[in-house]
């Protein structure tokens, strides 16, 4: 899943990329608020971190102009304590959540993971589909009682392949959630990412799980 940071202190704003990336997510950051809501207009993303207090741009304004514009992606403020009624006006203007600095890294991994869900129709932490399971808080995959032995990037297509059940999801689509904003779109990678998590389906269940369709995308089949 891909995430987008919009912190202006540099110091915490890699922290916290570090964080999300040693946890299988993919990151963008910036550390200023015209950048943030240009990345947030051009791109897709799972969930964006907004920081309230911009030198440059105000994260409420940020988020009422992605709301304006129908940009659906889950929003969750980060904002200092004393700042009841600024984070109030952000759940008001459409944010999904919000936490308070200083924070816990696990708070902010659970919400995240929640607010994700909540955005796919998930109430479950566990993502099933058949006989198999996505364990998306431990990034672990079982078809019936066999753990899959997956890379992270064969998992993170799979989450979101689960996410998106039983939707077909364009090869584009894929990219732009598990890859960050250095990805290559011309690169062969995502197509052999692809090629290997089939067939790990296929050897565990002994049946195409994976679908391909032809000039439209990928889907999970049960």
């Amino acid at each position: 899943m891909r995430l987008l940071i919009i912190e202006d202190n540099k110091e915490l704003a890699d922290s916290m990329k570090l964080g999300m990336e040693r946890n299988g997510f993919s990151v963008d950051v910036a550390y200023c608020g015209e950048d943030g809501e240009q990345l947030a207009y051009t791109n897709e993303y799972d969930t964006i971190l907004l920081d309230l207090n911009l030198p440059d741009k105000d994260g409420i304004a940020i988020l009422s102009f992605l709301r304006s514009e129908n940009i659906p992606y889950p929003v969750i403020i980060v904002s200092a304590r004393d700042e009841v009624e600024q984070r109030a006006l952000g759940l008001n203007l459409g944010a999904d959540d919000y936490i308070s600095k200083p924070f816990e890294f696990l708070e902010l991994k659970a919400r995240i993971q929640a607010v994700i869900r909540r955005y796919h129709g998930h109430s479950n932490p566990k993502l099933k589909i058949g006989e198999l399971t996505i364990h998306p808080d431990r990034r672990i995959a079982e078809y019936g009682t066999s753990s899959l032995k997956l890379s992270s990037k064969e998992f993170d297509i799979l989450e979101y392949l689960a996410m998106r059940h039983p939707a077909i999801v364009s090869s584009e689509e894929i990219a732009e959630h598990i890859y960050d904003d250095g990805f290559d779109p011309f690169s062969s990678v995502l197509r052999v990412h692809l090629t290997r998590l089939r067939k790990k389906l296929a050897d565990a269940s002994g049946k195409e799980l994976l679908i391909t369709h032809r000039s439209k995308g990928y889907n999970l089949c049960e």
